[in-house]
């Protein structure tokens, strides 16, 4: 417990200036001043409940907003004018300081710069490449059939064991470093109706609608909901493969039924859903990635944002591909490359873009105390 709130009271020096923090500070203050995007999102309803921003005001913003575009779009000082007030772009960037000053260990937070498409791909590949050698010199099992029953391959223990290891010790991670960015971004206790309403606006992805629900800017200035539909499709996917998982577990040790489970089973249902989910989310956020305006977001994180998108899409479409060809020769083979991107994505979740969804969800909750309390004008967040 000791070394818990040595980790937690790091926090305090976090909530230095830095040159991105100052920058956001500067184009704030002209926001504040001219008001135009007030009504847009609840970034621009928080910066009205300031008269001034400290740096740990600035790391809950950036945190709050979804970089939907439309202030950039709207706003007369944006490039090419000479206040050069770019939100999207400036809080994108606080918000990779975010995810790396808050990362738990510390020194690992610099894979949020460098966890791009071929790291992630690097590891997932390399792991998925060593379950295929345990295959062949397991009595070359590489390319035996076993009528869809993983477990003759991989004995049932084993993967829970290993698998189990690493996932709870990337939830330990971010657990760790969510309470960190908490520590430093609350300013009130949160209550039971603001963790309602923050919860609401996260599934719903409210934000990505902009104040008129119109949607978000993305290669233009035209509103697109897509960007807020394919969010949803991936989370759902995601959330759904989760519950097949969980499912699959409860008939295992509960109910003392073995897999394979048959096609119109419970946990085969729920991860045939969500796989298709975690297909079509995907591919439609790396297409409308690819297009986005450049001065949307912050160009360094693009690698990291591709990187995250292509390990769920591998993963959803091996997984897929193994639920086809359970009952074939190719199964050992899918299975080994499935398991490796799984387990990539565990070993990176912490480190990666899925952290984003964490810290938002945090400074939804900071947005919905300070509604809940009708909090007024205030001189910083102290």
């Amino acid at each position: 417990m000791q070394q818990l709130n040595q980790l937690i009271q790091e926090a305090s020096s976090l909530a230095m200036p830095s040159a991105h923090v100052s920058e956001v500070h500067r184009v704030l203050q002209i926001c504040n001043a001219c008001r135009y995007c007030e009504g847009f999102c609840a970034t621009f309803a928080s910066m009205t409940r300031r008269l001034d921003f400290t740096p740990k005001d600035i790391h809950f913003m950036a945190n709050l907003c979804h970089n939907c575009g439309a202030c950039l779009h709207a706003c007369q000082y944006a490039p090419p004018n000479e206040f050069g007030v770019n939100i999207p772009q400036a809080m994108a960037k606080v918000r990779l300081e975010t995810y790396t000053n808050f990362a738990w260990p510390r020194p690992l937070g610099v894979l949020y710069e460098k966890n791009g498409l071929a790291l992630t791909m690097s590891v997932s590949v390399g792991i998925g490449l060593f379950f295929l050698a345990l295959l062949q010199v397991n009595q070359g099992l590489l390319n035996t059939n076993t009528d869809g029953n993983f477990y003759a391959i991989f004995p049932h223990n084993a993967l829970a064991l290993v698998f189990g290891i690493v996932f709870l010790g990337a939830i330990f991670a971010m657990v760790i470093s969510s309470i960190k960015f908490w520590q430093t971004i609350a300013s009130d206790p949160a209550t039971l109706q603001a963790g309602g309403d923050a919860l609401h606006d996260a599934l719903t992805l409210k934000n990505l609608g902009g104040g008129h629900q119109a949607g978000c800017n993305e290669a233009d200035d035209a509103f697109s909901l897509l960007r807020k539909r394919f969010h949803h499709l991936t989370f759902y996917g995601f959330m759904l493969c989760f519950a097949s998982t969980s499912v699959a577990t409860l008939y295992h040790y509960l109910f003392g039924w073995q897999a394979p489970y048959g096609y119109t089973s419970l946990p085969v249902v729920l991860g045939t859903l969500g796989g298709i989910g975690l297909v079509i989310g995907p591919v439609g956020l790396l297409y409308l990635n690819m297009k986005r305006h450049p001065l949307h977001g912050d160009k360094n994180q693009k690698p990291m944002d591709i990187g995250f998108i292509t390990s769920l899409l591998s993963i959803s479409i091996t997984g897929l591909a193994l639920l086809a060809w359970r009952e074939t020769s190719y199964m050992g083979i899918l299975l080994a490359l499935h398991l490796g991107f799984v387990m990539g994505f565990f070993l990176m979740m912490p480190y990666g873009k899925f952290a984003h969804g964490i810290y938002r969800s945090l400074a939804l909750l900071q947005n919905a105390i300070e509604v809940r309390q009708g909090k007024s004008v205030r001189v910083g967040a102290d």
